[in-house]
């Protein structure tokens, strides 16, 4: 990764934290659009001062405003002169089966897991085919494979996730880009810790491990169209 230019979508959070610090440490350049302004100065804290010039963001709504992500993304590239690397860690979950979930809960669960990946992809996707390299990284879920009942919105957005990454890698091969994603099962991060006290943590995967994957599916282009189990 040492030279090339990333983008870490949801880059503050607890994913994209784990992420966004293995890029630095392999020698890439990172940039993470926020929206909360105490994830961002988490994530700042925990960065290596050697490795801070590497290191910027900006804040943007990246699930609503498609324009402002388009500017991101340009911002990016008039500062570091093209875009390697781009990973779509945003999401959220949300329990209840179809009966009980209201419009409003479906549309922002399908907002979370799968329109702001969507909005990122559209956005990378000219530079990308101009240099005619890139690699794209989604994150989806263990859990909705097969599909699962009872977070129904979840299942369905997380495994349109799948979809769209086996999709774009089709349309995408013939211009050089990688399109691929991660599965993670439940993910050890203090909002899961907050959310089930009780749960038996030992099948839990630590966001460092995901980001392991990640690291590797966006340092190459031989693979294309995989959805990975972590």
């Amino acid at each position: 990764m040492t030279g090339r230019v990333a983008i870490v979508i949801g880059g503050s959070g607890a994913l994209g934290q784990s992420v966004a610090l293995r890029f630095l440490k392999d020698g890439a350049t990172v940039a993470v659009p926020w929206l909360v302004p105490e994830e961002w100065a988490s994530l700042q804290g925990r960065v290596d001062p050697g490795q801070a010039p590497r290191l910027h963001g900006a804040r943007v709504d990246v699930v609503n405003d498609e324009s402002a992500v388009a500017a991101f993304v340009a911002d990016v590239l008039a500062r570091h002169k093209g875009l390697d690397v781009l990973v779509n860690t945003v999401g959220g979950f949300a329990g209840g089966d179809l009966a009980s979930t209201s419009l409003h809960e479906w549309r922002r669960m399908i907002d979370l897991n799968l329109t702001s990946a969507v909005i990122g992809c559209r956005a990378v996707l000219p530079a990308m085919r101009a240099a005619r390299r890139g690699s794209i990284v989604n994150v989806s879920s263990r859990a909705v494979v097969p599909p699962a009942g009872g977070f129904i919105a979840y299942t369905v957005g997380k495994n349109a996730v799948i979809a769209l990454t086996q999709a774009l890698a089709q349309e995408e091969r013939p211009h050089g880009i990688a399109v691929n994603a991660v599965l993670p099962s439940t993910m050890d991060t203090p909002a899961n810790r907050h959310a089930m006290p009780d749960a038996d943590r030992s099948g839990w995967v630590g966001t460092e491990t995901v980001a392991d994957v990640i690291a590797y599916l966006a340092s190459q282009g031989a693979v294309s169209g995989a959805c990975i189990p972590v």
